[in-house]
């Protein structure tokens, strides 16, 4: 009774304010509280559709580590855009492992990626790329940092559990290499204006 009484006589003050300075009588967004106002417009972070290619290794995916990285994704304000599970040709592996193919470690990197499921994802956000491989740590986990996916969880540098793509040009190429535009969905989080608009 006594919050109601209180309230009333708040608004009766606010409005006597207002008819004073001879704005309307209603009230409006922000009149009661003038730094809580409705912003008309919001702008676009300039790079908040950048993507960039992930996959959870057949070690990660053994491990049954896939859903904990997708948390890490997920709790970082990243939209997931493209997710599917496979068993990668030799094909596919040469192509995206093309740079490495004269390394004296490329037979086992293939026998290695070729030993069971994967599970490659597309993941959408401002400076994604970047921030993914700070979020993945170093290629060899005696190096990454813990909190790092592969602080907390590799074992040994060719077990390193997963892959992120290390450039934009580099995810642009590794995205249209594992999924086929089709695949990629183009959708609204709900959570849009806290995570890519200012």
């Amino acid at each position: 009774m006594l919050q109601q009484r209180i309230f009333h006589s708040l608004i009766k003050q606010v409005r006597s304010a207002s008819a004073a300075r001879g704005a309307p009588k209603a009230l409006t967004p922000g009149v009661l509280f003038p730094r809580v106002q409705r912003r008309s417009k919001s702008i676009g972070l300039p790079d908040a559709r950048e993507q960039t290619l992930v996959a959870v290794k057949p070690d990660g995916v053994q491990r049954r580590l896939v859903g904990q990285i997708i948390q890490r994704f997920e709790q970082r304000g990243f939209k997931l855009v493209g997710l599917k599970m496979l068993q990668v040709s030799e094909e596919l592996l040469s192509e995206h492992y093309c740079q490495l193919r004269t390394k004296p470690f490329y037979p086992g990197l293939l026998r290695y990626m070729t030993s069971g499921p994967v599970v490659v994802m597309v993941w959408e956000g401002h400076n994604v790329v970047q921030m993914s491989r700070t979020m993945v740590g170093h290629t060899n986990p005696t190096e990454a940092q813990s909190g790092t996916i592969r602080g907390d969880f590799s074992i040994h540098i060719s077990r390193n559990v997963v892959h992120a793509s290390d450039s934009l040009e580099g995810a642009q190429r590794e995205i249209q290499l594992w999924f086929q535009a089709k695949d990629l969905l183009d959708w609204d989080c709900c959570d849009r204006a806290s995570t890519s608009e200012i």
